[in-house]
This record gives structure tokens, sequence and C-alpha cells, in this order.
């Protein structure tokens, strides 16, 4: 489900996309701790409106962004360096990209929402040997405002086998790669979230987020008026003295290289 192009199509990702660009940078500048990126072929993966993929080609690699929903590709391709990627819209972990084609790939909180194991696969598929990963995750918090009224109202999700802050746990992400990959790194980091306001917040949740715009339109009126209330309520937490909603979410970055 959380793969499905009808997702992130909905709302307004690039709100989303925006707020997590420099995580991006740091996904590519710990890509280019390992290895020269002038020249070297580069796939992202579930690479949305392509953060990552301009970063890339800012630093002279050839990149190919894979996506599953075309409509978030073709805003990627209008912005600065767009042109010089090329586009393709396929599932992150069956991308019918060339065996062995790229020295690098990378993803910003893309292919954790991909069923893992098909997804290291088709990144080990991708790889030349001695290639390296790069990507983002979301770390599990037990203060969660975009995911714990969710949780609150409707439940635990209906279990898929993975969840996409999985990743973000070490040992598993280390057990993932293992057979396929070596010297796997994992970076801590702490994204803050901030809004203007409760409004402008409780506006991100209800029509700019695709996953939380896509839950709210599949939830039936009264569980709907009762998810709103608890962000309402979970966002009013976070208010400072000026009005303004501020939150921090941990994260990491993932490295490692291709056998």
């Amino acid at each position: 489900m959380v793969s499905s192009p009808t997702i992130w199509a909905a709302g307004r990702y690039e709100s989303v996309a925006r707020r997590i660009a420099p995580i991006a940078e740091e996904v590519v500048d710990a890509l280019q701790q390992r290895r020269p990126l002038r020249d070297a072929t580069l796939v992202d993966l579930a690479c949305g409106t392509g953060n990552a993929a301009l970063a890339a080609v800012a630093r002279g690699a050839r990149v190919t962004g894979v996506d599953i929903t075309p409509a978030l590709m073709a805003l990627g391709a209008q912005k600065d360096g767009g042109g010089s990627v090329t586009w393709v819209a396929a599932d992150a972990s069956a991308t019918g990209l060339p065996d062995a084609a790229f020295d690098a790939a990378v993803s910003n909180m893309g292919i954790v929402f991909v069923e893992p194991t098909a997804q290291v696969a088709e990144i080990a598929r991708l790889l030349a040997p001695g290639g390296t990963l790069a990507f983002s995750t979301w770390v599990r918090t037990d203060d969660n405002p975009f995911l714990d009224p969710i949780v609150a109202v409707l439940g635990v999700p209906p279990g898929s086998g993975y969840r996409p802050d999985e990743w973000g746990d070490p040992d598993i992400a280390a057990a993932r790669l293992a057979a396929e990959f070596v010297d796997v790194t994992f970076q801590s980091g702490t994204h803050t979230w901030e809004f203007d306001s409760h409004a402008a917040a409780m506006r991100f949740v209800t029509d700019e987020s695709p996953a939380h715009v896509d839950v709210l339109a599949r939830v039936p009126d009264p569980q709907r008026g009762q998810l709103i209330a608890a962000f309402d309520e979970a966002m009013r937490r976070h208010v400072d003295d000026r009005g303004r909603v501020g939150f921090d979410t941990p994260y990491a970055v993932v490295t490692a290289t291709r056998r």
C-alpha cells in the first residue's frame, strides 16, 4: 500500500520534499565520503521530486531517478538540474533497469516504504560489485505527532510484515543488508518539523502530506472527525509561546558497500 502511486499523488508531496531536502543533501554527502561522484552512475530510488537526484547531479554524477508516481518526477524534471536526470516510472523494487549498471544508489526517505526483501535484492542487482548505497530512514520514537493520532483513533495499522521506521534500528538494517553488503554504517540525526502556526501544522496534515491526506480520505466521516481532533490535540502540545509548532523527529543515514 505505501508504494502505491495514488497515495503519493494525494495532497502536495512537494511540501514534504521541501522540508526533508536537507536530509537528501546529507545522504549524498555520506555517499561522497565513500566514493567520488563526478561521472559516477547513480540511481535515486523512490526519488519523489528528486531531492537526492538533483543533489547528486550538482556533484557531477550521471543520475537516473526512479519513482512509482510519474507526477512527482514531472515536478523534479522542472527544477534546476532536472533536465540532466533520466526519469524512470517504476517500482523501486522492480525497476527494469540493467544489472550492475550503477556505481551508487541513494534514497531519501523513499525505499523505507518498500517491502524490504525485494528492495534489497533489487539494489544489489543494480549496483556493480563495490558499489555504494546511501539512504535515509526515520527512527521510531515515543512521541510522533504524525503517527500517534492515527494509532489512537484507528489502532495499529494492519500488518504488512514491515514498518518504514524499522530501517532506523541498526540491528535490523544490518541484518537486512548482510547477505549483499559490507561495511554498513549508521549515522543518527534529528529533523525539526516547524510550522508558522497551529493552523499551518494542521493544513500540512489535512491537505499536503500525501500519506495523511490518503488516510483521511479513506476514513468514514465519524472517524475522520475524531482523527482530525486527535491531530489537533497532538499539534497543540507542541505550540510555543509565539504560536509556532515545532517538534523533533530522529532519523538516520545508512551507508553500505556492495559485496
